[in-house]
């Protein structure tokens, strides 16, 4: 007789469980999430976006964010230059004082913009005052800035600071040490980018070298290498913007004494964009003819 066997029964699978409303909620909510806050980011911080009078006023004495002060200050020289055409934008002077006020400004970038906003208005009372004293300023790219405005003024006190903005900057050890870490040559660096870090002994934290101004690594010392207190460790060539403004300048300033540093920027190699090139071409020519009357 054979053995009896029990039937094999099939079960279902347990159904699965759909997200609840909750949670459906709260996976859209992240989704949009994700996209909407780099768009808030952007726009929280794009200088570009218009700003009404009472804005313009609180932004300015935002000492807390400064990047409110530069968007007030950007969205000042909009209307600045439309000033002339358009009565309804003379009210555009009740905030000159305090364009006069942030020339000494703590934060480098405020003061920087500033000195920029003053030089679309060459008429501004007490413009040309502050410009000069900005060319003493700390930073490089303030006295640049200052200088390049102060062209707008008729003023070429500030040429040799024009002069210096095509120079690049060679960034010093202030420490014996070793370079523990260091960016690559050919990298283009912001404002205050980090170069490289210099681990002086006895001390606990690395010194840190970060670029004075805006462009690309011409050279770098290499991870690893000794330097001595006063010696190059980098080389930052200015940014093409930096460049071309400052060969506009020389255009209008520039003398024969400032040729030897325009000429490089006539070569034709991949690191000069045609146009610099050949903005340095015409201020050479700009500069040689007023030389001959």
């Amino acid at each position: 007789m054979a053995a009896q066997t029990n039937p094999v029964v099939e079960t279902a699978p347990p159904p699965k469980r759909g997200m609840t409303r909750n949670q459906r909620i709260l996976f859209f909510a992240t989704g949009w999430a994700i996209v909407l806050m780099p768009f808030l980011f952007w726009w929280s911080t794009w200088f570009g976006r218009g700003l009404t009078d009472r804005q313009i006023t609180e932004y300015l004495h935002d000492d807390k964010k400064p990047r409110h002060i530069q968007h007030a200050l950007v969205q000042i020289a909009e209307r600045m230059g439309t000033v002339h055409q358009s009565p309804s934008n003379v009210e555009v002077k009740k905030w000159y004082p305090d364009l006069i006020r942030l020339a000494d400004y703590q934060v480098e970038e405020v003061r920087n913009t500033d000195a920029w906003v003053m030089g679309q208005d060459p008429a501004g009372q007490g413009f040309h005052e502050a410009l000069l004293k900005m060319l003493h300023d700390p930073s490089p790219l303030v006295r640049g800035n200052a200088a390049l405005s102060l062209v707008r003024f008729g003023d070429a006190t500030g040429r040799p600071e024009i002069v210096a903005l095509l120079q690049p900057s060679h960034i010093i050890s202030p420490v014996d040490g070793k370079v523990i870490d260091s960016d690559r040559q050919g990298t283009a660096v912001h404002q205050g980018g980090l170069l490289a870090k210099v681990a002086a002994s006895g001390s606990p934290q690395p010194v840190e070298l970060r670029s004075p101004i805006p462009g690309r690594i011409w050279s770098i010392a290499d991870t690893g290498a000794s330097v001595k207190a006063g010696s190059e460790v980098a080389v930052v060539n200015p940014a093409t913007e930096q460049a071309w403004e400052a060969l506009r300048g020389l255009y209008i300033v520039g003398q024969m004494d400032d040729l030897s540093a325009i000429r490089p920027y006539e070569r034709e190699v991949p690191e000069i964009p045609d146009h610099l090139r050949q903005q340095a071409i015409e201020t050479s020519k700009a500069i040689e003819q007023r030389a001959q009357h």
